[in-house]
Parts: C-alpha cells; sequence; structure tokens
C-alpha cells in the first residue's frame, strides 16, 4: 500500500487536538500531534510530514513566529493557522509569516479537511494518494473507481465505500462497528450485523467470482480482514 500522508498538529488545547486527530485519522491520514512547539524543530529534522496544522496562540512561543522561524531554517511545509486573531491586520501577518491557510475558532471540521486537502492537491503531497493500491486491487479515490489487475469493477458507492476501508487497513481485524462508522457514516446506526455480512458477502463475489484469491476474510469473534 503507498505511504499514507502524515499532518502535525500543534494544539495546546488538549481537546481540539485530539478532536483534530481523531477526524483526520478517520480521513486517512498519518497524525502526530504536539501540545507546543516543543520538540517540533527535532521532529523535522527525523521526518518529512506533508503539513502542519497550528495554532497561533500557543504557550512560549506565538504560532505565526514559530512558522517564519522553521521558514528562515528552510523548511516549506504547507501550514495551516488555527486562531481565534480574526482582525485583517492579524491574518495579513499570519500569511506574511509563512501561512497557507487560515481557520478562526470555532471552526467546522468538514471546512478544515476540506482545506487541509485542498492544500495537499496544491502542494502536489496528495497527487500520488488519490489511487491506493493493495495487491492486485486499485481505488481512485477522487472517481470513486475499483479496478482488479487493470479490470474495473462495477461497485454501489457503499461497496466502494466498504472496499476502502479495507485497503486503508490492510491485515487489520475490523469489528462491524468500525466498518458501519467507516462506510455507513451517519446511516450506519440503522445497520445492523446481519447487513454488514451482506454487504461484505456481495463485495467478496464481485472483487473475486471465482472465490481464488481470498481477499477478505473473517476474524472469528471480530469481524472480517483484508489480506
Amino acid at each position: 500500500m503507498e505511504k499514507t500522508i502524515e499532518i502535525i498538529i500543534i494544539e495546546d488545547e488538549e481537546d481540539i487536538l485530539e478532536l483534530l486527530e481523531y477526524h483526520l485519522q478517520k480521513e486517512g491520514y498519518e497524525t502526530v500531534g504536539f501540545l507546543s512547539t516543543e520538540n517540533v524543530e527535532r521532529f523535522l529534522e527525523e521526518e518529512s510530514p506533508s503539513l502542519m496544522i497550528i495554532d497561533r496562540n500557543l504557550p512560549g512561543v506565538e504560532g505565526s513566529d514559530f512558522v517564519s522561524y522553521i521558514r528562515n531554517l528552510g523548511y516549506d511545509i504547507p501550514v495551516i493557522f488555527l486562531t481565534a486573531k480574526d482582525q485583517e491586520g492579524q491574518l495579513v501577518e499570519g500569511y506574511e509569516r509563512g501561512g497557507d491557510d487560515y481557520m478562526t475558532k470555532p471552526f467546522s471540521t468538514k471546512e478544515l479537511l476540506l482545506r487541509v486537502k485542498a492544500l495537499l492537491k496544491r502542494s502536489g503531497a496528495l497527487a500520488s494518494q488519490e489511487k491506493i493500491k493493495y495487491r492486485d486491487i486499485t481505488l481512485d479515490i477522487e472517481k470513486k473507481i475499483a479496478s482488479i489487475g487493470g479490470e474495473p469493477l462495477f461497485l454501489t458507492r457503499r461497496e466502494f465505500d466498504l472496499l476502502h476501508v479495507f485497503v486503508r487497513n490492510p491485515n487489520k481485524p475490523l469489528t462491524r462497528d468500525f466498518l458501519r462508522e467507516e462506510a455507513w457514516g451517519s446511516e450506519g446506526d440503522e445497520v445492523n450485523d446481519n447487513a454488514v455480512n451482506v454487504a461484505i458477502n456481495r463485495l467478496k463475489k464481485k472483487i473475486d467470482p471465482a472465490g481464488e484469491k481470498d481477499y477478505i476474510v473473517p476474524v472469528w469473534g471480530v469481524g472480517y480482514k483484508l489480506v
């Protein structure tokens, strides 16, 4: 499977940090959270994250000052500022110090995810992620098209979403509750275990009609996994 996108989040309010990590991980991103800028520079020396989300109101150092500092060190990582500072002059100041986008608090997590995706596309980080591969399965995330060995699969939207969940989590036992939440979203509350089983069996027949490849296997007492 292709390398996942790593995002740094620097936010001193722990509940907001956890919320951001939850929603970003749900979208398939890897996240590394910091409650301050301490140790971030050392992290950047060892890792190459694709994006930084940073609060401007941090303990010890103002967020835009830190971004200006790492820009002077040569780091060109795209940056989204989170802040309660919404005066025009403060917004301009943030951009001048190296910010690429801005979200004022309180913010919509849905809007933030859209801005993250847009910025990753502009920076080129998402280009390689628009298609996800595992074994001979390829998913075109943008077009919602799946293929096996180059041959297109005719999946429903739900089947595509279900396969996407498996391909994002290969070799991991996934519970039916997890599959419901990820593939059905808000509609998952109305989906029982039997409906999940039926949907997976239909998907298995479409991706492996001869039953020879055993992509998705049951895990006793847990659910299913893609192998």
